[in-house]
């Protein structure tokens, strides 16, 4: 797999309280493309990051239907990427690559 295509695997980083209190259990959360399978997202993370990814745990977030003005609307889905590293590794999302 090319460098490029583990740079569009991983969308971004979720920083949110609940992927905070994950980290104390050496856990990461992504969002994901869609199409991403679970041994395309651990291998970007490890090239990326250069850690040792121990699992990997994927779900979809079905997108909402909105309303704006009257004028219906529908959010994109979302495929999240609960990665499990390694004992003694750890990365800090903060920094950015």
């Amino acid at each position: 797999m090319s460098t490029e295509r583990h740079y569009n695997v991983i969308r971004s980083p979720i920083i949110t309280e609940k992927s905070t209190m994950a980290s104390e259990h050496n856990q990461v959360m992504f969002n994901v493309a869609l199409d991403a399978t679970k041994p395309e997202i651990k291998a970007a993370v490890e090239e990326l990051f250069s850690v040792k990814v121990k699992a990997v745990n994927t779900l979809v977030r079905k997108g909402k239907a909105t309303r704006f003005r009257g004028v219906r609307g529908r959010k994109n889905d979302v495929k999240k990427a609960i990665v499990t590293l390694d004992e003694g590794h750890a990365i800090d999302v903060t920094t950015g690559l």
